[in-house]
């Protein structure tokens, strides 16, 4: 009988396994729609909700913020996102898509659903509310 590896157990690389293997596979839509990882999350994060701050978006996105500041001012270039002053704090800039970015992110973001759905077919539905529930539950603490 073999005995189970620490790895094989522990939450932190059973998690990075199973990002790879969902991300993995749909990289390739991410790379033909033109995009990067990171301004893929950076829209998916935005295109349906409303404008964060980039402190905010950093944190979305699982970026530090100096890196999103100037991607967003890239993606603004680009004309994938606005930038705004918070009307509440003029220190704070606000990003928000686009209709560019929008329509550029759309069609991803279907992939991604459908993406997802294959990869969970083997669970079946309370499975599969049950694991978004209680990773949302850790990604919380």
């Amino acid at each position: 009988m073999r005995i189970p590896r620490f790895v094989d157990e522990y939450l932190g690389y059973l998690l990075g396994q199973a990002n790879h293997a969902l991300y993995k596979d749909f990289d390739v839509h991410v790379r033909a729609a033109g995009l990067t990882s990171i301004e893929w999350r950076v829209l998916a994060t935005l295109h349906d909700g409303e404008p964060l701050t980039i402190s905010q978006l950093a944190h979305e996105v699982l970026s530090k913020q100096p890196t999103v500041t100037k991607l967003v001012q890239r993606m603004s270039e680009q004309g994938w996102v606005t930038l705004k002053a918070d009307p509440v704090d003029q220190r704070r800039t606000m990003v928000a898509a686009t209709l560019a970015g929008k329509r550029l992110v759309r069609p991803l973001v279907e992939k991604a659903r459908e993406h997802e759905a294959a990869m969970l077919r083997t669970l079946v539905p309370s499975e599969k509310a049950a694991l978004k529930k209680l990773l949302a539950k850790l990604a919380r603490r």
